[in-house]
């Protein structure tokens, strides 16, 4: 018998791939060339996420297609980066135009401040990155192995210091982009330098990270971007109208898996101060400790939560001061109120106005052709900054009054600007794309949610409850894309035309939901909270939100 006690360790099957890309190339470029067939291979697939696309396929289509013999109706969505969700009027416009030529003619607001397109060909991919690129914009490192978009709060005041947190915002965006040329020669055909077909990944290596990793940094009072979901947050402190410094926050993350109880959704830990001056240092170190330290073999399991939770939180802050050379102070006070948006005209401290608008779902397209169209003439009157919310909506700032007179007539006209006839449920609604092109939906989301909101809110209207803020947020499957586990109602795909009902976070996002009922239907669903919202109605204490009266009554507990 053996007294080797060494296990072999077999890595997940991704890993491999990463290694053998040259660098994420892979065979992209021969595949784009492959017209026999609308898609690319399975390994170029997990690569084309590093470059901000996803394969994917019309489901609505499987079955019909199945029984012609044909292959599925493949078509590829890109995310296009916009650090803090912030961007120029023209940029906008560009991005609109690529929509409109290449892909359904929609854009999509995503949870993280990003453009996404889908239903783009394989023959028209490229040329859409290119336009993605003329725009001085990127889709580099939208998805894959590596971090994501940098999230900032939208902030419709546009105060000082929400300008100061979010140039440090693009810092770390750009501290932590993967430093491959292998996006510049396949999108923009631009050629190796001499014999230089790789590029050396100085903090990525070449298998990346073992799962993405998501950067926020909030302003408080306000938590729009979900601070707690993100594996490294920033709170920025003020003191005497000045910034000095962040609470630096751990470990959050919403992806589970039904029926794996090692999978969860966590809240991210708040474990100390630092200086704005130590932010990249901070920012580096601990994607590099996720890189060295993260399960490489599950990627069930591979997620920054799970490191932290596996090593523990006493270990992680040691390691970070060994790697950066100092010790973080004791964080801060701080407060936050809110989770969701401000709309309508708001004056900011500039003495310029901004806009908020409700965008139904983050979906503005032919479909919602009001939205569509009142946007484009919004946009070409303002000819200013545009910021995406972390709540699907859009806002324009730096209006002055003149041009302010101007965009209401606009406003009026296409009637995009009023939230009256809105519930406070609607206008705090989340849903991820799902059905049909999302391949790990298992239920509808989308789709489902105006059906649901119409139904919902003849149940609020007739308790009164209408204009009541409740964060409604609908997913088609337990990942979290929608941050579903920080809705006071959560709705979970668990199969088609079924959900799991969670209830009980907190309306300022400092609380995760617990599960309530499991595989409801519609008809359920609404029968299920029926009771629970007029209870809401006849028994909440001043000030109580929706959440946390169904934490203080013991619906969820």
């Amino acid at each position: 018998m053996s007294n080797d006690t060494t296990k072999e360790v077999t890595l997940a099957a991704n890993e491999g791939i990463k290694v053998n890309s040259r660098y994420l190339r892979g065979t992209i470029l021969e595949g784009l060339s492959d017209s026999s067939t609308g898609a690319v291979s399975g390994d170029d697939n997990q690569l084309l996420k590093f470059h901000g696309s996803y394969q994917q396929d019309d489901r609505d289509l499987r079955k019909q297609r199945r029984k012609e013999k044909l292959e599925k109706a493949f078509s590829f969505m890109i995310r296009v980066r916009v650090p803090g969700g912030v961007c120029s009027s023209e940029q906008y416009m560009k991005m609109l135009a690529i929509s409109e030529k290449y892909a359904d003619g929609a854009l999509t607001f995503t949870t993280r401040q990003a453009f996404q397109f889908h239903r783009i060909l394989k023959k028209d991919l490229k040329l859409a990155m290119k336009g993605i690129n003329e725009a001085l914009m990127t889709s580099i490192a939208a998805c894959g192995d590596v971090n994501r978009n940098v999230m900032l709060n939208a902030n419709p005041h546009a105060s000082d210091l929400h300008e100061e947190v979010y140039q440090i915002a693009l810092s770390v965006q750009d501290l932590l982009t993967p430093k491959t040329k292998a996006y510049d020669e396949i999108w923009m055909d631009v050629k190796p330098e001499q014999e230089e077909a790789e590029t050396v990944e100085p903090l990525y290596g070449k298998t990346y990270l073992p799962r993405k990793f998501k950067v926020g940094m909030a302003v408080p009072p306000e938590n729009d971007i979900d601070i707690y979901s993100q594996d490294l947050g920033y709170i920025a402190i003020e003191e005497k109208g000045k910034l000095t410094g962040f609470n630096v926050l751990v470990g959050g993350g919403m992806g589970m898996s039904h029926g794996n109880e090692k999978t969860y959704a966590r809240l991210g830990s708040v474990i100390g101060f630092c200086t704005p001056d130590q932010v990249a240092s901070v920012s580096e170190n601990t994607v590099a400790i996720q890189r060295d330290f993260g399960d490489r073999t599950d990627r069930k399991h591979a997620r920054f939560k799970y490191t932290i939770d596996d090593k523990g939180l006493d270990w992680f802050v040691k390691e970070l001061a060994k790697r950066t050379g100092f010790t973080l102070e004791a964080a801060k006070p701080f407060e936050f109120i809110s989770s969701g948006d401000a709309f309508g005209w708001i004056k900011g401290s500039n003495n310029l106005w901004s806009l908020t608008i409700h965008s139904n779902g983050g979906r503005v397209g032919d479909d919602t052709p009001s939205l569509k169209n009142g946007l484009k003439s919004l946009i070409e009157l303002h000819q200013g900054e545009i910021r995406l919310t972390p709540n699907k909506n859009i806002l324009l700032t730096g209006i002055s009054d003149g041009n302010k007179l101007k965009m209401e007539a606009v406003v009026d006209e296409f009637k995009i600007g009023t939230i009256d006839h809105k519930s406070g449920a609607r206008l705090n609604s989340i849903a991820c794309v799902a059905l049909p092109t999302c391949g790990l939906a298992l239920s509808e989301s989308s789709r489902h949610l105006p059906l649901f909101l119409d139904d919902f809110e003849a149940i609020l209207n007739k308790n009164g409850l209408f204009n009541q803020p409740i964060n409604v947020r609908i997913t088609g499957c337990p990942n979290g894309c929608g941050r579903t586990p920080l809705a006071e109602i959560g709705l979970v795909g668990k199969a088609p035309g079924k959900w799991n009902l969670r209830l009980g976070a907190s309306h300022s996002g400092d609380r995760l939901n617990l599960l309530y009922k499991q595989a409801l239907t519609h008809e359920e669903i609404l029968a299920e909270l029926s009771p629970i919202v007029k209870a809401f109605a006849d028994k909440r204490e001043p000030e109580e939100g929706f959440g946390d009266f169904c934490m203080r009554e013991g619906y969820v507990s």
